[in-house]
């Protein structure tokens, strides 16, 4: 028994939209515990659509539909899996009220083009949409298939699954088992390297795991299946104590953690404030401090010395440090650290200075070279980084990210 989706609208195919509603129900398949192992997007066209639903018909016991439910000529899933199955559509009077009450309350008129959206395939039962026009259906055209279609605005979706399609399944015996994930977050590592000292985890069956990795994070997601959460964690919590183990202090957290979160935890067990000084990263280290609720308490704030002049000026940075060294160099990343340190007068400063291009670079100091320091009451030191020529925001990302490692990894040893 598994399940699959499959999302219509040429929209989706060109990018104009994000395809969240797929990643919406993967996560709901997941809770549920039903499997699913295949997702499909395809565009306003009943052929394609058709090839769709005879693939998907053939390998998946519940199929759900988001997407052109609505009431122009380009949305055609209903009459198209209706044909697809050779089965007439009828009218319901019941979803015509609906639709004409709604607009009434709004003020309007219901338009003729509106009773399309009230056709449902013979024998399907309506999947109620109670802050929307546009209906989905329940339907089992054979005996080893279920068949569920939303309408592509989210909020309406999301609705009409938890409010009606969720009891639906249960009661038809889906969702017996659960799957639970855990995510262990990993900075300073690679994919590859982290692979290889917990590879062997690869092969579990239950809890499985599996790495993936992004600008610059790692990820190993733990999953395990059972009749129940706390049976499904108990699977889970012994496999992440040996991966935390084996990884050591590349690991920083789980699931919903941040660098950011972590460091601010740690700074306020240490009693300790932080500020920082940015160059190339233009504000984004302190943009992820104060999206921390309650950062305040341990964030002063901080100084953009995009401009060599703000350096001078501000932080104190010595002009010929630049000039002989350049903006992008060890000195300067740790006079900045301690410039800002001693301007807003924290416990601890935190500079990152470099090339994020695009252009801009030289041979001696290419695209990705950035540097970052730290300072505290005992100096500053500086770290240098080669992330390379990998989009400007790649750049800026990383050294945000990679300076909060480097204030993480000192108040751990500091602890």
């Amino acid at each position: 028994m598994n399940a699959e989706i499959i999302s219509v609208g040429t929209e989706l195919l060109l990018g104009n939209i994000l395809n969240s509603n797929a990643q919406f129900l993967a996560q709901q398949f997941a809770e549920l515990g039903i499997p699913h192992y295949f997702q499909t997007v395809v565009g306003d066209n009943p052929d394609r659509l058709k090839q769709a639903i005879r693939i998907a018909s053939d390998r998946a016991n519940l199929i759900v539909f988001t997407g052109g439910l609505g009431p122009t000529p380009d949305d055609l899933t209903t009459e198209t899996i209706a044909d697809f199955f050779s089965t007439p559509l009828i009218e319901k009077a019941e979803v015509v009220e609906d639709i004409a009450a709604k607009f009434a309350q709004r003020g309007r008129k219901m338009t003729d083009n509106n009773h399309k959206q009230a056709l449902i395939p013979e024998g399907a039962e309506i999947l109620y949409n109670a802050i929307g026009s546009a209906p989905g259906m329940i339907w089992q055209p054979r005996s080893d298939l279920t068949i569920l279609t939303f309408p592509g605005v989210p909020t309406e979706m999301k609705y009409m699954w938890h409010e009606v399609a969720v009891p639906y399944l249960r009661q038809q015996g889906w969702g017996k088992e659960i799957i639970v994930s855990r995510t262990l977050r990993f900075w300073g590592i690679s994919e590859s390297a982290l692979a290889e000292k917990v590879g062997t985890f690869f092969d579990s069956q239950n809890p499985t795991v599996a790495p993936y990795a992004n600008y610059g994070e790692v990820k190993l997601r733990i999953s395990a299946k059972s009749s129940s959460e706390p049976a499904a964690q108990d699977l889970i919590a012994p496999v992440e104590q040996q991966l935390r183990e084996i990884a050591g202090i590349d690991y920083y957290g789980a699931d919903e953690d941040s660098l950011a979160s972590v460091v601010g935890e740690l700074l306020k067990g240490h009693r300790s404030t932080l500020s920082v000084a940015e160059s190339c990263t233009g504000g984004g280290l302190g943009q992820m401090l104060t999206r921390v609720s309650g950062s305040s308490e341990y964030f002063w704030g901080g100084i953009i010395s995009y401009d060599n002049s703000v350096k001078e000026n501000l932080l104190g940075v010595d002009p010929t440090a630049i000039a002989t060294q350049g903006a992008v160099s060890a000195i300067v990343a740790e006079q900045m650290a301690m410039g800002v340190r001693s301007r807003l007068n924290t416990t601890w400063g935190i500079s990152i200075t470099g090339v994020a291009g695009p252009g801009g670079g030289t041979e001696e100091k290419p695209v990705g070279l950035v540097y970052i320091g730290l300072a505290n009451a005992e100096g500053a030191v500086s770290q240098r980084y080669r992330f390379g020529d990998r989009g400007r925001d790649w750049v800026r990302q990383v050294s945000a990210c990679s300076a909060l490692d480097r204030l993480r990894r000192k108040l751990l040893s500091n602890a």
